[in-house]
């Protein structure tokens, strides 16, 4: 199979679009809270029903994408995923807005293991190592999600007309892209499509779902909750607050593109145990500190921690002996986003109970048992080269 540098690109322009988009729902998390009038424990159900959508989309996605390919699926819920965006204040109450993020779970989930299906069959025809480059891509839109959505607002552009903007935009970015993709295999047999039905991950995957469940924890807390936190906790108005997640993608995005190139040098073992202590120190100078400017150099701080634990690890499921690179990622990815999905909503709760900074030393902890737990990424089987 020829892997050329157009298919490299389309490739990133999918991760890029995928992190633009998310970027934008976390900047206007504030805007869903106040246009609905709901508290946190409200709006972390609302982040749950997500969550449901995505566990669903998680275990079809083998099979789904194992029929039709990559491509097909990455098109077709790339370019819902975005356009669900013009969606998110336009609903008619809270119960509709449950629902729409529900669908938005679900084709978010789907067209995640589809670019990084296509990610890792990029990694194993072409062989060069690729996977954290793509993730920086993620983080490189949302970081550009991120400042212009902090540019939007400051310029005065209403709510509505920024996520139709941006709805527009990446449903065209997505469908362009995937025109040049790796062509799609050819159809599954029933028995085939029968080997690629979803289960529940065992031996190497299921220490690899755990890990990355115990990063996207809190890395989703810090998409979902950092803008809110700058502007509820330390008082800056939203499009200062804004800049939390662009700081944080920002970081993220540098360190990715240098990860394969760690990845190549030191063991997943080495690079998780300095991940988790980095993550875990950052993120406490967030929370006590009451200096906005100090919180961006934390949230980057954070953002540098945990830029690699995904791609190695979604690398690895990729590769574990005699399973399918989409039904291994599938099956890691429905463990992680347990706690991807899961992690917000506990955290809208613990809020509702306490406070919000002393929920997000849920961030803290998980970090701290990341690096604790790296030594078994070794059984995963992603070696350095």
């Amino acid at each position: 199979m020829l892997v050329t540098a157009s298919t490299r690109w389309a490739s990133r322009a999918q991760f890029f679009s995928s992190g633009f988009i998310f970027a934008t729902w976390g900047v206007h998390v504030p805007t869903v809270k106040a246009h609905y009038g709901i508290d946190e424990a409200q709006l972390g159900l609302a982040m749950l029903a997500a969550g449901a959508g995505a566990m669903y989309g998680l275990t079809s996605a083998g099979r789904w994408i194992g029929r039709h390919g990559p491509r097909r699926m990455a098109a077709v819920c790339g370019c819902v995923y975005a356009l669900l965006l013009a969606g998110l204040i336009a609903m008619p109450g809270y119960l509709a807005l449950l629902a729409l993020l529900a669908a938005f779970g679900l084709v978010t989930s789907v067209f995640d293991v589809a670019i990084n299906t296509e990610a890792a069959q990029l990694e194993l025809h072409g062989g060069t190592p690729l996977m954290s480059g793509m993730h920086g891509m993620f983080s490189l839109g949302g970081m550009a999600g991120a400042a212009s959505g902090s540019a939007a607002l400051a310029a005065g552009l209403g709510a509505q007309a920024h996520l139709l903007w941006v709805a527009g935009a990446m449903a065209l970015l997505v469908a362009v892209s995937s025109m040049r993709m790796l062509p799609n295999p050819p159809a599954a047999s029933d028995a085939t499509a029968a080997d690629r039905k979803f289960r529940l991950p065992r031996g190497p995957l299921a220490v690899l779902g755990v890990l990355a469940a115990l990063g996207l924890i809190a890395e989703g807390a810090i998409y979902d909750w950092s803008v809110l936190y700058m502007q509820q906790e330390l008082g800056s108005p939203q499009k200062q607050a804004a800049l939390a997640y662009a700081s944080f993608s920002a970081a993220m995005a540098a360190a990715r593109f240098g990860g394969d190139a760690m990845r190549a040098r030191f063991s997943p073992a080495a690079l998780l145990l300095g991940s988790g202590v980095l993550a875990a120190a950052a993120m406490t100078l967030v929370l006590l500190t009451n200096l906005p400017w100090l919180a961006l150099i934390g949230f980057a701080g954070v953002g540098v921690g945990f830029a690699n634990v995904v791609p190695i690890l979604f690398g690895a499921s990729a590769r574990v002996p005699g399973v399918e690179p989409a039904t291994g990622i599938a099956a890691v990815s429905a463990v992680a986003y347990l706690g991807f999905m899961a992690g917000p909503a506990v955290i809208g709760l613990l809020a509702r109970a306490s406070s919000l900074t002393a929920a997000l030393y849920v961030v803290v902890v998980f970090a701290v048992a990341l690096a604790a737990s790296a030594r078994y990424t070794n059984s995963g089987g992603d070696q350095p080269a």
